[in-house]
């Protein structure tokens, strides 16, 4: 089976534990405000690549992931489930970590499902995945749809699925000044958080233009034009905000 690949980090430390090996998978539905890879969204765009070359260049570094592993991303790795599958399930024939890097925006729903995503494939995906990153966009459905054309509501089921069946989570959450950076909102997401009994931690991230360059290279308008990035500072406090509302529900 061959799959659409966008590129390869042979050296990544920010998405999962140790030193990870990296793969941004190609194609996304979602069409998100502060994207940095919109080079991503079209899955034909991508370089095919079949199981075997990608675990083959693992391999040739593989004392460098002794504590680390495999990470899909992208792009939406979902988007091609069936050749996320096989990778996963041959990565765990040979003892590697392997990791998901996702938004949940695959995961059926009454309002809106994928045919290529099913609830058998997705159980037989998380079979093989150690460890999702689970990137909740916006915990408001309607600010959510604003801000990646999408609900949240498979975001925020599959994170409840996940929880039911005790696989380790971490939370991303890229803070925008504007869109995600409310306090109402961050405590919100702190009650929902605390909700769940599978989340191991909690990233905060600060919003970034590094990715405005693609959109001029691709001949796209950049959303967020004039939106300033965010402090260390500021960062901090909403992850107070956040620790508040999961306080409050544990309350």
């Amino acid at each position: 089976m061959e799959g659409y690949i966008h590129s390869i980090e042979t050296f990544g430390t920010v998405d999962g534990p140790g030193v990870r090996f990296v793969i941004f998978f190609q194609g996304c539905p979602m069409r998100c405000q502060y994207c940095h890879n919109p080079d991503t969204w079209d899955m034909k765009d991508g370089t095919k690549m079949d199981v075997g070359e990608i675990l083959e260049r693992f391999e040739r570094n593989r004392s460098f992931y002794k504590t680390g592993g495999i990470t899909a991303t992208g792009g939406e790795p979902m988007f091609q489930i069936d050749f996320l599958t096989e990778l996963f399930t041959k990565a765990k024939e040979k003892n590697i970590h392997t990791c998901l890097d996702t938004s949940g925006v695959l995961f059926p729903t009454e309002e809106e499902k994928f045919p290529d995503v099913t609830m058998d494939k997705i159980e037989q995906l998380l079979s093989v995945t150690d460890l999702v990153l689970l990137d909740i966009k916006h915990i408001d459905d309607a600010s959510h749809r604003k801000l990646t054309k999408h609900s949240n509501q498979p975001s925020l089921q599959f994170a409840q699925y996940l929880s039911r069946k005790k696989k380790p989570v971490w939370i991303r959450h890229v803070v925008v000044p504007e869109i995600t950076y409310d306090a109402d909102e961050l405590r919100q997401l702190g009650s929902f958080l605390a909700t769940l009994s599978n989340v191991e931690k909690i990233e905060v991230l600060p919003y970034h233009a590094m990715g405005k360059v693609k959109y001029d290279n691709l001949g796209i308008a950049y959303p967020l034009e004039d939106t300033r990035q965010l402090t260390k500072e500021e960062v901090e406090i909403a992850r107070k905000f956040i620790q508040e509302g999961i306080t409050r529900e544990e309350g």
